[in-house]
């Protein structure tokens, strides 16, 4: 719940230097780094055995770090503002900053969360960056569950630099994926904060 300010600047640095980590947030368990680190990037896409297609989510400290990286409408920015920071992913239309590795090569859409979690905001905060987040699950094997058995979550230990925990259990919670671009938005997968999202589109 409070993170030691010393231990984040230790993790920022690294991070700054390409590093790829396995860390917490307010969903799942994820692999990441600095979303501006074009290797770090190719080698998360690497572990999670993406191909250049599947864009990546990233996480921004706030509704006015995410206007840097997308265009908001006046109607989707309401709606965000209620929704943040929260379990939420929003799928919005990128800008130029946001790196080709990361966006949908198609569609040029960005997939954004702001977290509801003490440890991801206190690095982006320090880091002033957004950090890539991407379910630790590799792709391509069984998905009964996006809970981290202590198997995968000590193999995947030894395929990154850095491993972030808080001693949170290895549970699984995916976020509700929330389509700004069309009207009214549209909802492309629940998941956690779902049931407080569907009276505000209703309404």
């Amino acid at each position: 719940d409070h993170p030691q300010p010393y231990q984040v600047a230790q993790i920022v640095g690294q991070l700054h230097q390409g590093a790829v980590m396995l860390y917490p947030t307010d969903t799942v368990y994820a692999i990441g780094c600095e979303v501006t680190q074009k290797s770090a990037v190719e080698r998360v896409r690497s572990i999670k055995r993406l191909s250049n297609a599947k864009p990546l989510t990233f996480l921004c400290a706030s509704l006015s770090q995410v206007a840097n990286y997308a265009q908001i409408s006046d109607p989707a920015y309401r709606l965000m503002r209620r929704l943040s920071p929260g379990p939420y992913t929003f799928l919005l239309p990128a800008t130029k900053l946001v790196p080709k590795l990361v966006r949908d090569p198609k569609r040029k859409i960005a997939g954004i969360r702001i977290p509801d979690h003490p440890l991801c905001q206190a690095l982006l905060q320090q880091l002033e960056h957004p950090l890539i987040s991407t379910s630790a699950k590799i792709e391509g094997e069984v998905l009964s569950s996006y809970a981290l058995s202590p198997q995968e979550f000590e193999h995947l230990e030894k395929q990154v630099d850095l491993v972030v925990s808080n001693d949170s259990p290895l549970v699984a919670r995916v976020s509700t994926v929330l389509d700004m671009t069309t009207t009214p938005p549209t909802v492309v997968r629940p998941g956690l904060g779902y049931d407080q999202l569907v009276p505000l589109l209703d309404g």
